[in-house]
């Protein structure tokens, strides 16, 4: 084996160990709602499909539930479980959806480790799709900015 292939496979190694390497599955243990992998790829599109399932990201400015300004909640396309209030929405300026809380017992966190980076990872606690990012550069009252990906959203109008 010759230095550069040794070196390769040694850096490769140690950052699948931390965490480090992208598109790992959303686990459904523990979640009130399960899916085979073929039912999640035939209820979704590609591009949901690979956020939800995969912790992809959908590029900025791509949703026009960025714009939503209406009355209502917006819940999770994976199970229709209502994470955020329209009233904690807000217009970051990052091109993703963004709210300063969700609702209570609707979301839960774990450490994302990828991109050589520390953030916190949100996703859906009933089905554990992947929503997106919690930030601590957020509004007042929280100082959270929950960062969405939208194609992991539906809007529902009050």
């Amino acid at each position: 084996m010759n230095r550069r292939l040794f070196s390769g496979t040694a850096l490769a190694a140690v950052a699948a160990g931390l965490g480090l390497v992208h598109g790992r599955a959303a686990s459904a243990a523990g979640f009130e709602v399960t899916r085979s992998d073929a039912e999640w790829k035939a209820m979704l599109s590609a591009l949901e499909y690979k956020v939800m399932r995969k912790e992809g990201t959908e590029r900025a400015g791509s949703s026009p539930l960025n714009a939503e300004k209406r009355r209502g909640v917006f819940a999770c396309r994976g199970c229709d479980l209502p994470l955020y209030a329209s009233e904690a929405k807000y217009e970051s300026g990052t091109g993703w959806p963004s709210f300063w809380q969700s609702l209570p017992g609707a979301v839960a966190t774990k450490e994302d480790r990828s991109y050589f980076s520390l953030r916190t990872e949100v996703h859906c606690r009933r089905c554990g799709s992947h929503l997106g990012h919690i930030f601590d550069d957020g509004p007042k009252p929280t100082g959270k900015r929950h960062c969405l990906n939208g194609v992991s959203l539906v809007f529902v109008p009050a």
